[in-house]
């Protein structure tokens, strides 16, 4: 009897099929996922008013629904990466090798933190905000 009883104890229990308004179908795209109830619908710059929505004329409003969806999915992959960049640095992880040969600039002299992005030459940064921003 007590074998029986044990082995109860890891039978799978009984699922009871409850309806919820969680298991309805909702649709991706809507744009009141979200939305909470003392605040409602926040759009302080318009986006999803469509008469001011410069892409109306170009696209649909799920056609720049998914792409803001897709942007957002990529600026947190990039922030992502950044973050791994940071903690290797600061673990004191370089390249080795130089930053810059001309004025004998290594890698491994470049400081942790904001005191890093003032070491790195002129040159540097532009290459850095040209291969970022344009």
């Amino acid at each position: 009897a007590a074998l029986f009883g044990s082995a109860a104890a890891f039978a799978p229990a009984a699922q009871n099929s409850a309806s919820s308004s969680l298991q309805m179908s909702v649709d991706p795209l809507d744009p009141s996922i979200g939305v909470t109830a003392p605040l409602g619908l926040y759009d302080p710059l318009g986006w999803l008013d469509p008469s001011k929505d410069p892409a109306n004329k170009f696209a649909t409003f799920h056609a720049n629904f998914e792409r803001r969806r897709a942007v957002e999915r990529k600026h947190g992959r990039i922030a992502m990466a950044a973050v791994v960049g940071m903690l290797f640095h600061n673990a004191d992880i370089e390249f080795p090798g130089y930053l810059s040969k001309e004025l004998g600039i290594r890698f491994a002299d470049i400081p942790n933190g904001m005191n890093g992005l003032f070491s790195v030459p002129i040159a540097g940064i532009s290459q850095i905000v040209f291969a970022i921003g344009v």
